[in-house]
């Protein structure tokens, strides 16, 4: 009977490439197979660092259709490699439903440690990160108001994914919903040349993200209740 593989769940840099670890190199050039959130844009990171490997489209379009079968091919010996387009797969991005198949049929899975956006974002923002609730992406349309409403008694630093073109939007209903005083900050493009990280309540950042027009990857933290 064949050994069966192991599936690695591989984080890679979400702005400077310096920031991907020698471990994660190694584990993209000997895994069997490596999957990918889009080819091309992980082809780009790839070359960067000659691994030469075989690389298969897995996202958020096709994984429901295709878990089983990675999952087989692991239980029949291949050792394979998730990789995102940027940070942590599974965290806000392609990645649980591989991993709970995996685990449900007993199979090893070991994720590297790595970058990931939200980390550096609640560091820096200056407000408590003993104890935070990572809320990633807010539904775009039903369900939205009653996620925000369900914040109103969190006590905990709250963390949210957002695109630059609803940042001013969620601002404003967050200030609507937990008060326009409520101390927040916004880090956009984290480890890239443009980084950036606004600190202010939340009306004086939708002021400024009204008046500045934000670019890139957002990362929003806001404080959590006094109360």
């Amino acid at each position: 009977m064949t050994d069966q593989g192991k599936l690695y769940i591989v984080p890679t840099p979400v702005g400077n490439l310096e920031d991907m670890t020698f471990r994660a190199i190694r584990i993209l050039r000997e895994a069997d197979l490596i999957l990918a959130e889009d080819t091309r844009t992980s082809g780009i990171l790839l070359k960067h660092f000659e691994i030469k490997n075989n690389l298969l489209s897995h996202h958020k379009f096709n994984e429901h259709q295709t878990v089983d079968g990675l999952a087989d091919r692991i239980l029949a010996g291949q050792t394979v490699a998730l990789i995102s387009d940027a940070g942590t797969p599974g965290i806000s991005d392609p990645g649980f439903l591989l991993v709970r198949e995996c685990v449900r049929r007993g199979i090893e899975v070991q994720c590297l440690p790595g970058a990931t956006a939200f980390v550096p974002a609640v560091v820096d923002s200056g407000l408590p990160n003993d104890r935070f609730c990572f809320e990633g992406f807010l539904p775009q349309k039903k369900g939205r108001m009653t996620r925000l409403n369900a914040l109103t008694d969190e006590k905990r630093t709250m963390i949210f994914y957002e695109s630059p073109y609803r940042l001013v939007k969620t601002l404003n209903q967050l200030a609507e919903v937990l008060g326009d005083g409520r101390q927040a900050s916004v880090s956009r493009e984290i480890s890239k040349v443009h980084e950036e990280t606004v600190r202010g309540t939340l009306a004086e950042l939708a002021d400024h993200f009204t008046a500045h027009e934000p670019r890139g990857e957002i990362v929003l933290v806001v404080a959590g209740t006094d109360d």
